[in-house]
């Protein structure tokens, strides 16, 4: 009887240890995807997001006005790579811990990997996101000076003159609404990436837990990053609360409610999607390097140094 028992028993959990080689993997995966497509479609969306009368193809021509193909990397150095190279450490110690504690609760693998996910994603967002994207869309929105015939100051001058005038709060103006838009992100990436990995096995046959094969967990990774594009209003808000666009009719001192309402009002619902066709290629290329890609470069590394890597982008 003890024997039966012993061997029914659930398995120990166990707290994975955080690796070196986890940080620079997370940190490589997130550089890889801004630098590539990334920051282009990053710009665009903002572009949208704060020009809410642009068409895509408008946008995209006035991306381009702002110099030509480097218009499409505003604020990818240093921001974007500030961003790309913190936020995927800060994820990885977060989610590793609030998945333990779930975990330790009762939750189910998958509901303890959608916890970390989500608590990751506000941890992102309130250590190192939030100044980060303030700056990126303070670039993005600032040729509108320069429009004016007044030369825009350069971005630490900028970062340096918001501080002087604002402190921390102005840095991080619309942190809040980061927060907001990372642990949805990230919760329904993970998700429905998931999700879809099972309509995959069931349409080709494969058992519970058999492994996809490149293209399949592409497709899945695809499927959810593209599908996680419901909560664009989210972004629009976080962009229009980060924008140096004045506008008298604005409310000062924004909130996430009282920049809802002024979107709605200015724009209708439809200006609260703004964006939202670059955002949905930005989900899915964000979600096929950081999850099907991240699957892909942890199985070789655990081949090449014979250790399981435990990472989660």
């Amino acid at each position: 009887m003890s024997a039966i028992t012993a061997s029914s028993a659930p398995p120990k959990l166990e707290k994975k240890p955080v690796k070196f080689s986890n940080l620079l993997l997370g940190a490589g995966l997130n550089l890889f995807e801004v630098t590539t497509l990334g920051q282009p479609l990053e710009v665009v969306k903002t572009t949208m997001a704060a020009n809410r009368g642009d068409s895509f193809a408008g946008a995209l021509s006035r991306v381009w006005s702002r110099g030509g193909v480097l218009g499409y990397y505003q604020g990818l150095i240093p921001w974007a790579w500030i961003e790309a190279s913190t936020k995927g450490a800060v994820l990885l110690f977060v989610a590793s811990e609030a998945e333990y504690y779930a975990k330790s609760f009762g939750a189910s693998d998958f509901v303890g990997g959608i916890s970390g996910g989500m608590a990751g994603g506000v941890a992102q967002a309130y250590a190192t996101m939030g100044f980060c994207t303030c700056m990126k869309t303070v670039e993005i929105t600032q040729h509108k000076i320069a429009a004016a015939g007044v030369k825009p100051p350069s971005t630490f001058a900028t970062f340096m003159d918001i501080y002087r005038r604002e402190g921390i709060r102005g840095i991080n103006r619309g942190v809040n609404a980061v927060a907001i838009r990372q642990t949805t992100n990230w919760g329904s990436r993970f998700g429905l990436s998931r999700l879809a990995e099972q309509g995959i096995r069931k349409m080709t046959g494969k058992e519970e837990g058999q492994k996809l094969g490149n293209m399949e967990k592409i497709l899945a990774s695809g499927l959810g990053g593209g599908l996680s594009a419901w909560n664009q209003p989210i972004e629009v808000i976080r962009v229009e609360m980060q924008s140096k666009t004045e506008d008298p009719l604005r409310p000062k001192n924004l909130t996430v409610g009282k920049t809802l309402r002024y979107i709605y009002g200015s724009n209708g619902i439809k200006g609260l999607y703004r964006g939202v066709t670059p955002r949905i290629g930005l989900g899915v290329w964000q979600t096929i390097c950081m999850v099907a890609l991240g699957d892909m470069a942890k199985e070789a590394v655990e081949k090449l140094t014979g250790e399981k890597v435990t990472a989660k982008h």
